[in-house]
């Protein structure tokens, strides 16, 4: 699993340098919106239904205002709205920045 070696803001972009060398640009509201949390996603039950969530995509004017490491995998984003919950796995991140590029 490749690894974040630095993060840093950016005027609206969260700029990440993995470990190979390359490095990712991803807009804050983009992030924002893609949040893997529950509070954005919903959650499945026992049956695979998608309980709450919000149709909510866009943020206009979210910022990052921070960032921790969660483990070896992600990465945990504190957001101007107050929404923290999103534990964003490297892979996550990486995939973001492909569908983001394509």
């Amino acid at each position: 699993m490749i690894r974040p070696e630095e993060i840093q803001c950016i005027g609206h972009e969260v700029a990440i340098r993995w470990e190979d060398g390359t490095e990712d640009y991803l807009p804050m509201e983009q992030l924002r919106a893609l949040s893997p949390s529950a509070e954005q996603q919903g959650e499945r039950d026992l049956l695979g239904n998608t309980i709450g969530g919000t149709s909510r995509r866009e943020y206009p004017g979210v910022t990052v205002t921070g960032w921790i490491p969660v483990g070896g995998y992600g990465i945990q984003f504190s957001f101007s709205d107050g929404h923290r919950t999103g534990i964003y796995s490297f892979a996550y991140l990486k995939d973001i920045a492909r569908a983001l590029s394509a």
